[in-house]
């Protein structure tokens, strides 16, 4: 899953993959989130496989709040989100929890966001949530394997961007608001033009959009405590991290066949100069190593 998704916000000027060797069979499909997947096969030995994706896209982000009902009202939803019978089929399996919670401290966790009195608005609820696991947990890149439990990144204060993802997705649902895992990279605007500098660059990204009455999906990246998706650049969707891998797959082989793993992304604007509005992104992975680089 290589290839972002175009959409109002971002728009996909080109797009290419080289693989290295060339596969003997690929082809393109849909899966059942939209995403686009590339599948690939291969007929002989390699000592290293590469995949080097070249994307070029237009990113016009909008405040994740702004223009509600013509915007001559502020958002004013509140919990228990309502909504309606149309929708409401639709969002119930994202809405269901994936990860066990025995001792609900997940669900404790997020009902201390919750006022005891009178009624808690989501857009500071969910904007809460998101600035507290950025401002209260510390960040450790860790480029493979699964993510933690949302129990246990709790209980550490500390994981990586698809931990504090999938710790607040888990959360939110709990609350009974329909959440889904965002897969994709985040550009880190230059200090030289004002930029904020973003963790999670370098490499692939993760964060949370949650379905709001009214308003929709809305974006929340509590690595960075971003609320909409200034910055981010969205390449698949699903209800669970699984379900997101950028890439994955076997090989037949020793186990010691396999020496490691590299990816690296970076994401560059044409004009430096804000607002930055094209985004040049060039993904590189080897197979046993995986890398991800851009273009200016």
């Amino acid at each position: 899953m290589l290839r972002p998704l175009e959409s109002y916000d971002q728009r996909l000027l080109s797009s290419s993959v080289t693989i290295s060797p060339e596969p003997t069979y690929l082809r393109n499909l849909h899966d059942v989130f939209g995403n686009c997947v590339g599948v690939a096969r291969f007929g002989a030995p390699t000592k290293e496989l590469v995949f080097d994706s070249r994307v070029r896209l237009e990113h016009s982000p909008l405040p994740a709040f702004a223009d509600v009902d013509g915007g001559i009202e502020p958002y004013d939803a509140t919990l228990p989100a309502t909504y309606s019978v149309e929708d409401l089929p639709d969002l119930t399996r994202s809405m269901e929890r994936q990860y066990a919670d025995p001792d609900g401290v997940v669900e404790a966790w997020a009902r201390g966001f919750v006022r005891h009195r009178g009624r808690t608005s989501l857009q500071s609820l969910l904007a809460e949530i998101t600035q507290s696991i950025h401002a209260d947990f510390r960040y450790a890149t860790r480029l493979f394997g699964s993510p933690q439990s949302p129990a246990e990144t709790l209980a550490l204060k500390s994981g990586a961007c698809r931990d504090f993802a999938l710790l607040l997705m888990e959360a939110v649902r709990s609350l009974g608001l329909p959440a889904q895992f965002v897969s994709g990279y985040i550009y880190s605007p230059p200090l030289s033009v004002g930029g904020l500098t973003r963790v999670g660059g370098g490499h692939t990204h993760a964060w949370v959009r949650v379905y709001l009455p009214a308003c929709g999906w809305v974006e929340f990246d509590p690595t960075n405590g971003i609320v909409g998706n200034a910055d981010l650049i969205r390449v698949a969707i699903a209800r669970d991290p699984r379900q997101a891998a950028p890439l994955w797959g076997a090989y037949s082989g020793e186990a010691e066949d396999f020496m490691d793993m590299e990816v690296e992304v970076e994401v560059t604007a044409e004009d430096e100069t804000p607002p930055a509005a094209l985004e040049t992104l060039q993904l590189r992975k080897d197979s046993n190593r995986t890398a991800k680089r851009a273009l200016s």
